[in-house]
């Protein structure tokens, strides 16, 4: 039987490991304090050096598709052997510092005069003449010592320039970011917006919480830009320009050949990855040309400003001394409910004529995002609901499947929405997106299928009417006018007669909603949950027990406001992380339905044994599993994970 073959990973992760002791052994040498050979570990030290950069080019060039089997977790694995390469290089470097190279033997001048007066004849004029030639030698080898110096720091920075290995072992945080690149065209929408064009260096002068950005051009004018449309440019990528724009050719090539033969290849291939995936996917084809990156993904991947888990908590008040949204009714003891501006259901009916994605991408899930928006920021937290669809009509999405047992809140399409924004171009942004994989190179991404708007309120200020909506999905991003989804449709819809244009609108991609007012067991539980918050309405009633919790441990336990002692209640501590994490609300959810059945009717108008009890069923179910070191941390669109994770659930 032929041996199994090695894949290119594997291979590297055995080289890195015996150059790890090479390293190891290495450093043991450098540390005796005598007996050492300071030009042999200079040697040794060098040549690892020199091996360390070439593993690190090595796995800059690995791909997946190089693989010759499937490999579990390989952009994992190999960031941690690109670490493991780059901490190796520190160390070889602080080894280098630490040894000091042996003083060479100064060559001595006076042999000459020797050699013309003769062994013993050398006069005293010619004794000072040695002397002060060896001093100018000394000071000559001191000289070439300090160029030297200079010379290995010049030849870092090309490398740097060139793509090199250098900029991998430097730390993370030494790439301070200088400036951002647009991805994207922006003509401005108001008075105070700056207008750029795709490719346009900024300058940022200041970061708004809202997501516009101050900038300035390079003609110098300054305004507001979304921050969706800027990529941050690097301290290495601004070096390359300037090297670009004042280099010179000779110097250039004289580099080149005294570098790997392989530089250019590198400096082609980091010029075609910094390109962003979605213009690549539209050029080949494999996407509509009006799919555009996640904006909601990506802001919900900046940590958690956009989650429930910080909208859930109690907002403090402007004085920090009180709070602004959570407070007590002296008479019942309970929360005291609060009404909003803005407080509706709405339900997700289905998606029609949704483009689908090209055969070189693999969807791992279909799914619309929404939160509460004014046309410029989110002024909410972001709620996804996943997306079920036939294989046989894959351009049809749907929402809230029939199913035996618990639906989970994932796919439940009724949501709940609170604002209290005053904003009059208030409303419900939704963004259909779709998380999908490479089959060629197992990259993995978010991508918008369209989005679409509804505003809540009319021009003189009335709420507009709650009913079923159809709305036309719009190409681009939410930050972009008068992009369609596929051109082609727009100009057969414009051409040919009355029925072929009224034919072709039918195929308009298009998401039906529903508005409507939450009934009143629902609405009573709303009420008590902050003025600002987007959710499933099958979990409210688990959110209500929550604030109530709150108001009793903040408020109502308290001796007085003024009380700093620390609070320590592990539901109110980790519940708000549970909400983030819709398989563990799930179970939740079911453990409490379950320990709602055993409760007498009498008892469930009891406050207070609704409390107790709720505290139980978190503390027996839930609280072991967000802690369990057998559950898997949450991955979105993770299958395998997501099995194991219900395992353990169940």
């Amino acid at each position: 039987m032929a041996p199994k073959r090695k894949g290119p990973l594997q291979s590297l992760q055995r080289e890195t490991d015996d150059v790890r002791k090479m390293v190891d052994a290495l450093e043991h040498d450098a540390a005796q304090p005598s007996g050492r050979d300071e030009a042999d570990a200079l040697q040794r030290c060098a040549q690892l050096l020199s091996t360390v950069e070439d593993q690190l080019r090595t796995a800059e060039k690995l791909t997946k598709a190089d693989e010759p089997a499937p490999v579990g977790n390989y952009e994992r694995r190999k960031q941690e052997e690109e670490e493991r390469l780059r901490g190796l290089h520190a160390r070889l470097r602080a080894v280098q510092r630490g040894i000091k190279p042996a003083e060479a033997p100064q060559p001595s001048t006076s042999g000459k005069a020797r050699s013309t007066s003769g062994p013993g004849e050398v006069g005293e004029s010619e004794e000072e003449d040695s002397e002060e030639e060896d001093e100018s030698q000394e000071e000559e080898v001191v000289e070439e010592e300090e160029d030297d110096e200079d010379g290995e720091e010049e030849e870092e920075d090309d490398n740097d320039n060139d793509g090199g290995v250098s900029d991998l072992a430097r730390p993370e945080t030494q790439k301070k970011t200088l400036s951002y690149i647009a991805l994207s065209t922006f003509k401005g929408e108001q008075d105070g917006d700056l207008a750029i064009e795709m490719g346009d260096v900024l300058q940022i002068l200041s970061k708004n919480a809202d997501g516009w950005w101050l900038a300035q051009d390079s003609k110098g004018d300054k305004g507001l830009v979304p921050k969706t449309y800027l990529k941050a440019q690097t301290e290495q990528e601004v070096e390359e320009e300037e090297s670009e724009e004042e280099g010179d050719e000779i110097d250039k090539e004289s580099k080149s050949k005294s570098k790997s033969p392989h530089s250019n290849w590198d400096a082609v291939r980091k010029a075609i990855t910094e390109i962003d995936a979605t213009d690549v996917l539209s050029a080949m084809g494999a996407i509509p040309a009006g799919f555009r990156p996640s904006t909601l993904s990506k802001l919900l991947d900046e940590g958690v400003t956009f989650r429930g888990s910080r909208y859930i908590q109690p907002e403090l008040s402007q004085s920090n001394l009180s709070f602004k949204d959570l407070f007590l009714d002296p008479d019942t003891g309970k929360v005291r409910a609060r009404s909003s501006r803005v407080c509706l259901s709405v339900s997700l009916w289905t998606c029609r004529m949704v483009p689908s994605p090209g055969v070189g991408l693999q969807v791992l899930s279909r799914h619309v995002r929404l939160c509460a928006f004014n046309g410029s920021q989110v002024l909410s937290n972001i709620h996804t609901v996943r997306a079920t669809y036939n294989p046989k009509s894959a351009k049809t999405w749907s929402f809230s499947p029939r199913m035996s047992g618990q639906l989970s809140s994932l796919l439940d399409g009724d949501c709940f929405l609170r604002c209290d924004s005053d904003s009059p171009d208030l409303g419900i942004l939704f963004e259909l997106g779709v998380t999908y994989i490479r089959n060629s190179t197992g990259e993995q991404g978010d991508l918008s299928c369209g989005w679409a708007f509804l505003k809540l309120f009319d021009a003189s200020g009335a709420p507009v009417p709650l009913r079923t909506y159809e709305l036309t999905l719009h190409g681009g991003t939410p930050y972009e006018t008068d992009v369609e989804m596929d051109p082609s449709m727009t100009r057969r819809a414009g051409a040919g007669s009355v029925f072929q244009q009224m034919m072709a609108s039918r195929k308009v991609p298009k998401l039906v909603v529903k508005l409507r007012t939450p009934n009143h067991r629902n609405m009573s539980h709303l009420n008590l949950l902050p003025d600002t918050l987007v959710g499933s309405v099958c979990s409210v009633h688990l959110l209500a027990l929550y604030r109530q919790l709150l108001a009793d441990t903040l408020l109502l336990d308290r001796v007085t406001m003024q009380n700093a002692d620390l609070i320590c209640s592990s539901v109110l501590a980790t519940f708000p992380e549970v909400l983030d994490q819709s398989d563990l609300l799930d179970a939740l959810r079911s453990s409490w339905e379950n320990a709602e059945k055993n409760l007498k009717r009498s008892e469930k108008r009891d406050m207070s044994i609704l409390k107790r009890e709720f505290v139980r069923v978190y503390m027996d179910y839930v609280f072991p599993l967000f802690y369990s070191a057998e559950m898997p941390g949450p991955r979105w669109a993770d299958e395998e994970v997501a099995n194991q994770r219900a395992l353990l659930d169940s």
